[in-house]
């Protein structure tokens, strides 16, 4: 563990490095491309006058409302799918083709339907993840082993039991990966919402930055939304994917 944020230190140095490099050799106008000390007293200005908590905070509600959403429908949507040839051959087709469609095809459809407004962000938000979810859990479920079915069965599982106690089990691994890219696709989805329309919101940070001509804010706000992105997948997904590793002896205790 120490090894490896050692060498995340180090891509990060490197990183800063070839960045100041190429403010210093003056590639690029500063206007264009601003220095890693100017983005560091925006991203500083910016927490001390609560800028970035209130658009955090607005983006962060409006995901955790978004992303319940989807996986409220995505899950038992891929479930039934799952155990219907008739729903796969019909909505699971159908999933799978909404699946691949840029969650941003979506915005001019929820201009139409909710005007400019926080719905239309959630509308975004939900179609750009459910579907996702839907067909993690279509895949995993059907993907589980025979023989792990098979030896539930001897055990004497049947039925919902048999679902619950070997199928959901076997095939959670992929329903988490599932659930951790519908993470992913949601929050893309949620910022190209906010670019477009939002009172409040990291995407609105970017807007005002763009607007202004001010390239240190449009920076900063990409770093907040990297990190804030970065942390859910090391601090929710990734606990619960090594413990799965663990559990199914992909990685050693």
């Amino acid at each position: 563990m120490v090894r490896g944020l050692v060498r995340k230190l180090i891509f990060l140095a490197i990183l800063l490095g070839a960045w100041q490099a190429v403010v210093s050799l003056h590639v690029w106008p500063p206007l264009l491309v601003p220095s890693p000390r100017s983005v560091a007293t925006t991203l500083a200005d910016g927490f001390r006058s609560l800028e970035f908590p209130i658009a955090i905070g607005a983006s962060l509600t409006r995901m955790v409302i978004g992303y319940g959403i989807a996986v409220a429908l995505g899950i038992p949507l891929g479930l039934a799918i799952a155990r219907s040839d008739m729903l796969s051959d019909t909505i699971g087709s159908m999933s799978q083709a909404l699946q691949a469609l840029p969650s941003i095809c979506w915005l001019p459809l929820a201009l139409l339907w909710f005007g400019l407004s926080e719905k239309a962000i959630i509308f975004v938000l939900v179609m750009g993840a459910a579907f996702c979810i839907t067909t993690a859990v279509n895949d995993g479920i059907r993907n589980v082993s025979p023989i792990l079915v098979k030896a539930g069965r001897t055990l004497g599982s049947r039925g919902l039991r048999l679902q619950w106690s070997v199928v959901f089990p076997a095939a959670l691994p992929v329903i988490v990966t599932g659930l951790k890219l519908g993470w992913s696709f949601a929050w893309r989805s949620l910022m190209a919402g906010e670019l477009l329309y939002s009172e409040r919101g990291l995407g609105r940070v970017l807007t005002l930055g763009r607007d202004l001509g001010d390239m240190s804010q449009v920076v900063a706000a990409i770093i907040v939304i990297l990190v804030l992105g970065l942390l859910v997948n090391q601090l929710i997904f990734g606990p619960v994917e090594r413990k799965l590793a663990r559990r199914w002896g992909l990685v050693a205790d």
